[in-house]
Formats: structure tokens, sequence, C-alpha cells
């Protein structure tokens, strides 16, 4: 299928402010473009584009001062089916695991083990091991936080999450992934595009989305506490540790978001 994605973000500075972009397709998925992914930027600034640690495309910036608007809109290809769902996926011992799995173990900003460890081990201590115990941790974290987009917070951890029971889709992911951590399962966090297809519309506005990752077998596979259901059409972005380090934005001054919308949409093949 081909799925129409784009976005119109705007900032407000009151004085030339150096940014970190994150806004790029992944470089797995760079081969589905259909059309460039070309990005204006108004004013027009010099950008420079750098893979991070962890194969991220980000791009360097110095925004005006006054407001600054980035745009884009592509089309890109997928192959339309549901996230894999595979219930015999087994998890690998830590000390089989490969070594760059490793840091997706480990507490990170968001994904505070040390506070979970605990409360995971007496939740999910008899549960079977591998895809069993990660769709338990997932139920778990879908029906413990509530979906609200008036109760966002960017400096909310997942232990906050856990005693708050409410919050956004990195609050959910951020659960998610440290109570697998803390059940030594390697979780790591993604960010991209999701848009409603094939399930009815969300009446909440559109945003970019979150989800998770989880090294079983010998390979990653894709989770979703808050929808906690296969979809369609995910066009990953960036993945990291935690939030932190797939932030569509760092903005290293005083600023303010003025304008953020967010297009995902299917290109039925008869639409002209």
């Amino acid at each position: 299928m081909k799925i129409r994605c784009g976005f119109e973000i705007v900032f407000e500075c009151p004085q030339p402010t150096p940014i970190i972009l994150m806004l790029s397709v992944h470089p797995s998925r760079l081969p589905d473009l259909i059309s460039p992914q070309h990005f204006s930027y108004s004013p027009d600034v010099v950008r420079r584009d750098y893979y991070d640690s962890f194969g991220n495309i980000c791009t360097r910036v110095v925004a005006p001062a006054g407001r600054f608007e980035i745009k884009t809109d592509f089309l890109i290809h997928d192959s339309g089916e549901p996230d894999e769902v595979a219930p015999n996926a087994v998890q690998l011992p830590v000390e089989d695991l490969p070594d760059e799995a490793l840091v997706y173990l480990l507490a990170s900003r968001y994904c505070d083990t040390e506070h979970l460890l605990n409360i995971a081990w007496s939740l999910f201590g008899a549960v079977p091991r591998g895809w069993p115990m990660v769709q338990a941790i997932v139920d778990f974290a879908h029906e413990r936080i509530t979906f609200d987009y008036s109760h966002a917070r960017a400096t909310r951890t997942a232990f906050e999450g856990y005693n708050e029971r409410i919050g956004v889709c990195r609050d959910f992911a951020h659960l998610a992934i440290t109570l697998c951590r803390c059940m030594n399962i390697p979780a790591r966090y993604c960010t991209g595009y999701l848009g409603d297809i094939g399930v009815p519309k969300d009446p909440a506005p559109m945003d970019f989305s979150a989800w998770f990752e989880v090294f079983l077998g010998g390979r990653w596979y894709t989770f979703d506490a808050r929808h906690n259901t296969p979809r369609i059409g995910r066009i990953v972005m960036a993945r990291g540790r935690d939030a932190t380090d797939v932030a569509l934005s760092t903005v290293f001054g005083p600023n303010k978001l003025v304008k953020f919308e967010v297009v995902t949409d299917e290109v039925l093949e008869n639409a002209a």
C-alpha cells in the first residue's frame, strides 16, 4: 500500500537557537520512499545531517529569531501487513544475548528499572518466558494507564506513570519497556508515523506515535502498549533507549511550539 506522510511544525524563538531535529524516516525505511522526503524550512537555514549512536538520522540547524517553520510531505510504500505475532518466540538468557542488545536491559532517563524491579517480578515472575510474558506486560500497561492528551508531561518516568495511571503513548511505552527490562527482556523505544489504517478513526488529534520493540528469539518484534493490537502502517523514524534518545526536536534555548500538525493517510490506488 501507499501511505502519505507529512507534518508542519512551527517554532518561535526569541533569539537564534540551535536545534537537533529527528524528523526523517529511519534509514531502514528509506528504500520504501516513493517520493522524495524533502524538508522545507522557512526561513531557509543551513542544515547538516548525521547519524547518532543508535543509527537514527539527525539534522542540525540554527533556528533564526522569530517564526521558524518546517514542513514535509511524501509517499512511502508499506507492506500493508499488521505487526507480526509470534507466540512461540523465546526469551534468550542474558548470557546469550548479543552485545548490542545489552544496553536495552539497563535503566535510562525515563525507564527507571530500579523502582519497578520488585513490582515486575511480583507481577510476572510466574508467567511463561518469552512472548507470553511480553504480552502479559503489554496487557498490564494497557490497562494500568488511561490515555489522556491533557495529562501529557515530558518529565514523567515509567514509575510515575505506574503510580499516576494516566498519560500518552510515550507513557504506555515507557512502562512496558521498563517492566520488560526488569524481567531481563531487551526492550527499545520507537517513534514514528502511525495512522488510523484498518481501524476506526481516533477522535483524538493526530500526532506521531510511540511504541516499542523487544528482542526475542534472536530478533526484534513490535509491541504497542497503548493500542494493544497489531496495527498496519507503522513508519518508524527513530529507535533508542527511551524518549530522550528519539526526541523529534531538541532545542537549545527558549522557544515556543506554536503549530504541530501531522498527516498519515493511506492513499487508495484509484485515488486521483
